[in-house]
């Protein structure tokens, strides 16, 4: 019997506006493919997430739900009887990343029982957990304050603040706040400028960041600028990891030449941005090959897509090092598919007492 490809389309509502340099952002929507057999009804779908991200993802527009609605009608036309991650990631293009994330995800899962165990490790078991940095969103100076002490109230032992949208003076006051209460010896500090800073301007404002004992700034200018980012990922004293950078370098041989050019500290990973777990993996090898750091972060999926992201992270093997898991937080509770998915003091694990919920907007809850 031929396979099923469905689409579910979901709208996720944030708890409070989420503030970057691009803008605030108050609704995500969440678009999942679900892959089933209709001949085996007792046999749970396939389930993948393609949300592309507002202003950044390749695959974004007004249409993108009616183009899933049309590679929904194509499949189910062909009459495919067998669909591995390898064949699924072959039926979308690589502009198309959120897509190609989404189908390879379904895929995988209904290849293993639809039970949203991607890959056997003790994470996906329930037996491990994973570290996490604790996410600060930009708002004005009290907001960022609040939920910095939050955080450390909560026993995160590593944070990364969104900057770029305050008075720069302002931004370093918190962090002198920060470092004042606790040292860079009990809390991971990074910081994440979205490219908002001005390529005259950069350098200065680094060297003033320096002060605080800064892990790492995701993306200080805009993209598409590789001599300036060849110059800061050089000179600067603060270590850079590409993040923007990334999107839409998919070749062996453009990955390779990106980072042999700007040879950053740090690459920063979001497989709904890259393409998929496998895109992510080629990264990941890349990376390790010129001894760059890497770490994996969602890219504001619901717990499906959250759930993907984790796990591969577990199977590639984090160790002890935070990764950016912590954003299904964000979203209403009952917006956000009910999941297992726990977050708490810096971790994230899978807590298999608490069952996954339906995607057709039939309730959810987790976090």
């Amino acid at each position: 019997m031929p396979l099923r490809l469905r689409v579910v389309r979901r709208p996720l509502s944030f708890t409070f506006p989420a503030r970057t340099s691009r803008g605030a952002l108050t609704e995500h929507i969440a678009h999942y493919l679900l892959l089933d057999d209709p001949a085996r009804p007792d046999r749970p779908a396939g389930v993948g997430e393609a949300s592309p991200l507002v202003g950044l993802s390749p695959d974004e527009d007004d249409d993108f739900f009616a183009h899933l609605q049309a590679l929904a009608a194509r499949f189910n036309r062909a009459g495919v009887t067998d669909l591995t991650p390898a064949g699924a990631l072959r039926l979308v293009p690589a502009a198309l990343p959120a897509v190609r994330f989404g189908l390879e995800t379904a895929a995988l899962d209904w290849a293993n029982g639809g039970q949203r165990r991607l890959f056997d490790t003790p994470f996906s078991r329930g037996k491990a957990k994973l570290p996490i940095n604790g996410l600060i969103w930009m708002g004005d100076a009290a907001f960022m304050r609040e939920q910095i002490t939050q955080k450390l109230d909560a026993g995160y032992q590593c944070l990364k603040l969104k900057i770029g949208a305050l008075d720069f003076e302002t931004e370093l006051a918190i962090l002198k706040e920060i470092r004042a209460f606790v040292g860079p010896e009990r809390l991971t500090l990074r910081v994440d400028a979205n490219g908002a800073f001005r390529v005259e301007e950069a350098l200065e404002k680094l060297t003033a960041l320096a002060a605080f004992d800064l892990h790492s700034i995701e993306q200080p200018i805009a993209t598409g600028q590789p001599v300036a980012m060849a110059r800061l990922c050089r000179e600067s004293p603060v270590p850079v990891a590409l993040d923007e950078e990334l999107i839409g370098v998919t070749a062996d041989a453009a990955i390779a030449e990106l980072l042999d050019t700007l040879k950053p500290a740090y690459v920063v990973l979001k497989p709904t941005l890259l393409g998929g777990l496998t895109a992510t993996r080629q990264w990941v090898t890349a990376a390790k090959a010129r001894g760059i750091g890497w770490w994996l972060t969602s890219a504001l999926e619901s717990n499906i897509g959250l759930n993907a992201v984790a796990q591969l992270a577990a199977d590639l093997g984090v160790g002890d090092f935070p990764q950016g898991l912590g954003t299904g937080q964000l979203y209403r509770p009952l917006d956000n598919p009910a999941s297992p998915l726990c977050a708490e003091g810096g971790w994230l694990w899978l807590d298999h007492e608490q069952p996954w919920g339906a995607v057709d907007g039939s309730g959810g809850s987790g976090i």
